[in-house]
């Protein structure tokens, strides 16, 4: 399956889940009812997997952790914020140059409309 096929799943199921829960949650809420939806259509999620950070070829733990990997080819950044800032785009990217991968969805659930949270992020390497 290729990026864009799974993010369009990914998206599907965002939409749905936006839709049942509505905005307004924490974070930590979308993260396990989006992971485990995800799950159940099928595809592999990773959970807060730690990002190593490389510094003249010595790993650093600095703490940087993906909220969700999908099938080891999507990263999903998810927040429940009242406006996404720079910095949370940077964030995405960050991770998407440090793992390697093509591509990140943004996704912020404090919306009224989910479509106007989800925002693609494209690593081009």
């Amino acid at each position: 399956m290729t990026e864009n096929e799974i993010s369009h799943k990914i998206i599907g199921v965002a939409i749905d889940l936006h839709k049942n829960l509505g905005a307004g949650l924490l974070e930590s809420a979308y993260e396990a009812a989006f992971s485990f939806e995800l799950r159940s259509i099928g595809l592999d999620v990773k959970q807060q997997l730690a990002m190593p950070f490389i510094y003249k070829d010595i790993k650093q733990d600095v703490g940087y952790r993906i909220d969700l990997l999908v099938n080891n080819k999507v990263i999903i950044e998810l927040k429940s914020v009242e406006t996404l800032a720079p910095v949370h785009f940077a964030q995405t990217l960050t991770y998407l140059r440090l793992s390697g991968l093509k591509l990140g969805l943004l996704i912020n659930f404090n919306v009224p409309v989910l479509k106007n949270g989800i925002h693609r992020i494209v690593n081009g390497l």
